[in-house]
């Protein structure tokens, strides 16, 4: 009986330690997959409204970081409509990235669904009033466009320094949300900082020196650029690139651009260039591409500071600069 006993037994043990181990190793395994996925640690959830503010938050961000972009590459930012799922994610994000003004879908998404941490650029890098050189006081539109009418000219990345303090700003609201990392995020946005001040540098240097000022544009995108490095911006549409110039604006250009001798007038990569190339054939002079980087079609080949860097030789020729 005794050893009946013990051969019953024994299957039984065996079955449970075999279960236990298979368990054990299980769980195991389901945390090392888990290591794998995220680098040894989950990673923050960050929402970015659009390109400018994923670079900044990818940059400072590192490993520590998923970023989602809620506009698509290659899309132009200003009528962002949003679907139900991005709306919801919000609430979800560790933190979100915008800048009010530009987007009002985002804007009103972010007011609704109040993330843990949100980064709003312009708190951090104050608008101006650009764009009142778009309209002359004989069209019906004359002053700003209704983009920049309530909240200034949003594109404050294209001044290289205005987006070094933006890259500061997020790099604190990320040691706010994950303090383990925190001497991270700050060290690898005060790198940041560097090479956007560096990329000043160029820009400065390489526009000291140039025969002309004036830079005509489709869109008023390049205020803040224009201002930070003496050019004179003189943009055929306004703050938003979907809006269109009256006839007499079209007549305005076309006497402002041979008064002040203008070689090439710039369009840019993600709005309509017919109503800039039109102007151009009219004036028998060139167009060139300058990219107010909204958003980039392919990440892969391009960034911010490659963007930049070609938005410099391209304001380079067409302004004859030594």
């Amino acid at each position: 009986m005794i050893v009946m006993k013990i051969r019953t037994a024994a299957p039984a043990a065996l079955l449970a330690a075999t279960a236990a181990s298979a368990l054990l190793l299980s769980g195991c395994a389901g945390t090392d997959d888990a290591k794998a996925d995220t680098g040894g640690a989950s990673k923050l959830k960050v929402i970015a409204a659009f390109y400018p503010m994923k670079f900044v938050a990818q940059q400072v961000g590192g490993p520590h970081v998923k970023v989602t972009n809620l506009t698509k590459a290659g899309a132009e930012p200003h009528d962002l409509e949003l679907t139900p799922k991005q709306v919801g994610s919000l609430s979800q994000a560790d933190l979100v990235v915008y800048l009010k003004g530009l987007q009002p879908a985002v804007d009103e998404a972010v007011k609704q669904n109040k993330p843990k941490h949100a980064v709003e650029a312009s708190k951090l890098a104050p608008l101006e009033e650009h764009g009142t050189e778009v309209y002359g006081a004989e069209d019906e539109h004359a002053g700003h466009d209704h983009a920049d009418a309530e909240h200034g000219d949003p594109h404050v990345w294209l001044d290289p320094t205005r987006l070094a303090a933006v890259s500061t700003g997020v790099a604190e609201s990320l040691a706010t949300a994950d303090p383990a990392n925190a001497p991270d995020y700050r060290a690898r946005a005060a790198d940041l900082v560097a090479r956007l001040n560096g990329l000043d540098g160029e820009f400065t240097a390489g526009l000291a020196t140039c025969a002309r000022k004036d830079v005509v544009t489709s869109h008023a995108a390049f205020g803040y650029l224009a201002e930070r490095y003496h050019l004179n911006q003189i943009a055929v549409n306004g703050v938003n690139p979907e809006s269109e110039p009256s006839p007499a604006r079209r007549a305005d250009i076309q006497r402002l651009a041979r008064d002040k001798g203008v070689t090439t007038i710039f369009f840019e990569t993600l709005a309509e260039p017919k109503t800039a190339k039109t102007l151009a054939q009219d004036l028998k002079i060139q167009t060139a591409v300058l990219d107010p980087l909204e958003g980039i079609k392919d990440e892969a080949k391009s960034d911010y500071f490659s963007v930049m860097r070609a938005n410099l030789d391209a304001l380079r020729k067409g302004l004859g600069c030594s």
